[in-house]
């Protein structure tokens, strides 16, 4: 089988099955490991999908630059937003994430509701300044693919947080990898907030459902739920709910 008519097969089963194991695939087309590791190697180099230990998983859209991602499932995104905006309640503080997913909860929440909002991204910080909600803008070196605050002052300053809530953006919700994103760093101040907060709730628009990237933020049994869209892949929701973790459908 010549190499692009393989590594086409590959990206097929990898959309039927929603994973590919090496070991299995070589096998069945009687090729050596080494080269379906190749195949792996050259399309997670295009962007087309994760490698993981022992095979690849879907690759997320969502690790695109922040310009291109505000162009990625708008309507899908609109809808978690405004499911996980109804969990922020008068009165409380509440850990708003970077990302277009977290921006789109800010356009959900009413202008007039009276609570604080701790973030370390100054685009959404920037987006509450007609809203009546005390801000709170953790500073820090800027990782600009994400236009979020990160690093070890960053860090220093989440560690004074007391939240009552925090709205986690990831870039993947996968049954085997769990919640990821795509830098090492990132991830790292993620968990930091995600420590700071009586409860995390992160939010899957369509496309992150069944996708990884590189770097896990938490386990799907550390955050008390998952809010995502209905209309995303059938398939993929059940395999989340196969695994236990809690899903919170948006409306």
């Amino acid at each position: 089988m010549l190499a692009a008519s393989r590594r086409t097969l590959l990206l097929d089963r990898l959309r039927a099955d929603g994973r590919l194991v090496a070991k299995d695939l070589a096998l069945e087309l009687g090729l050596s490991e080494d080269s379906i590791r190749r195949d792996l190697r050259d399309l997670a180099a295009e962007g087309l999908l994760t490698r993981v230990y022992g095979g690849a998983l879907p690759a997320s859209p969502a690790v695109a630059d922040y310009a291109a991602r505000g162009d990625i499932a708008t309507d899908s995104k609109a809808r978690v937003a405004a499911r996980a905006a109804a969990l922020v309640e008068s009165g409380s503080t509440v850990i708003l994430d970077g990302g277009t997913t977290t921006l789109a909860v800010v356009r959900s929440l009413p202008r007039d509701l009276a609570c604080t909002i701790v973030t370390h991204s100054p685009t959404i910080a920037a987006a509450l300044l007609d809203h009546a909600a005390e801000v709170f803008l953790l500073g820090g070196r800027l990782f600009k693919h994400s236009a979020v605050t990160s690093g070890a002052a960053a860090a220093e300053a989440a560690s004074r947080v007391q939240a009552d809530l925090f709205l986690l953006g990831v870039t993947g919700v996968h049954p085997r990898t769990g919640l990821t994103t795509g830098d090492p760093d990132e991830a790292a101040m993620k968990r930091t907030l995600a420590s700071r907060a009586a409860e995390t709730y992160a939010l899957a628009s369509a496309e992150k459902i069944g996708a990884a990237s590189p770097f896990q933020v938490l386990a799907l049994d550390e955050v008390a739920a998952v809010v995502v869209d209905p209309a995303a892949d059938r398939q993929a929701l059940e395999q989340l709910r196969a695994t236990g973790t809690a899903l919170l459908e948006a409306r």
